[in-house]
């Protein structure tokens, strides 16, 4: 030790060059471990963010991407203008479609045929009183216009209510959330009784010009808080083997089912990292997901990606 000291006041220019390399040496050291760290802290978001929607659209509510184009088509609900906004994957706006002849009542959801129509669900029923509960038919070939007509309106109603509003224990017949299979409507209730409990109730509805009564098909318990556990959208795959269910914090994806027994085949329940009002969900193809977000305040207000491929099984 003594003899490195004095080797170092005997040549101070090489006394200089181990200083920098020590110093150099710690820097890297340094660095190496704040690489480890971040290697070992890394976790994938689940949700990838496409896009951020306007900061003039605060309510996006639906989302959707027919089998006939890639536009991601979205809408916003109660109060809003009767418009249809159409996107493409930069969030650059493609087309705006004022529906003429329709109020937006509570626009809640959207979904596409295999030939291209967009539908648009005015079931919005927070305080389950409304009567008036339809779905609009948007033929495709007006779908790059500025302005048209519905082609059809499909009215339902619920045979189970009786009151509007009933007593708040029997609070089942809020809809946000709907698609379309095999020229039928599936609607899936969101649920907001007093006694809140996770239950869905799934009904069918034909797609035919008229009222019709809903037909209820079965019940699914999600989870037992409200704002994690309401459903506020649902899709069907393109190929009709996957059955996706939304809510703010959750996806309950099913597979393995048969006919619109949805809820009697395999069920996974996929946990959302990041909790936000999540309104919109549709399925691109068969293993991928769009998933959209009101905004609020400075954050939201995105169109997500979600690849179930990656998936942990």
């Amino acid at each position: 030790m003594c003899s490195f000291i004095s080797y170092l006041k005997i040549h101070p220019i090489r006394k200089q060059r181990i200083q920098t390399l020590f110093i150099m040496n710690i820097k890297i050291k340094i660095i190496l471990s704040a690489l480890l760290l971040i290697s070992c802290n890394i976790n994938p978001q689940l949700l990838q963010t496409v896009f951020t929607f306007p900061e003039t659209m605060d309510e996006i509510s639906a989302v959707e991407v027919s089998q006939k184009s890639d536009w991601i088509w979205t809408l916003e609900d109660r109060g809003n203008s009767p418009t249809l906004y159409a996107f493409n994957k930069k969030g650059q706006i493609l087309n705006t479609l004022i529906i003429t002849d329709a109020t937006n009542q509570d626009w809640e959801d959207l979904t596409s045929d295999p030939a291209g129509n967009l539908y648009i669900g005015d079931f919005g029923n927070n305080n389950n009183q409304r009567q008036d509960l339809c779905i609009y038919k948007v033929a495709a070939k007006q779908l790059k216009k500025d302005k048209t007509k519905i082609a059809a309106k499909i009215s339902f109603y619920f045979p189970e209510q009786r009151d509007f509003p009933p007593k708040k224990t029997d609070w089942f017949y809020d809809v946000e959330s709907f698609f379309i299979l095999n020229d039928t409507f599936y609607l899936f209730t969101k649920n907001r009784s007093s006694a809140f409990d996770g239950t869905t109730l799934l009904y069918s509805v034909p797609n035919k010009t008229g009222k019709h009564a809903a037909q209820l098909i079965s019940t699914f318990k999600t989870c037992d808080t409200f704002k994690q556990c309401a459903i506020t959208s649902a899709d069907c795959s393109a190929d009709k083997s996957k059955v996706a269910l939304l809510s703010s914090s959750h996806i309950w994806l099913f597979t393995d089912f048969k006919t619109d027994q949805f809820f009697t085949g395999k069920v996974q329940q996929i946990d959302l990292e990041n909790y936000s009002q999540k309104e919109g969900l549709c399925f691109v193809g068969n293993n991928k997901l769009y998933i959209t977000d009101e905004r609020k305040k400075n954050s939201g207000g995105n169109l997500y990606e979600l690849d179930l491929d990656h998936l942990k099984p």
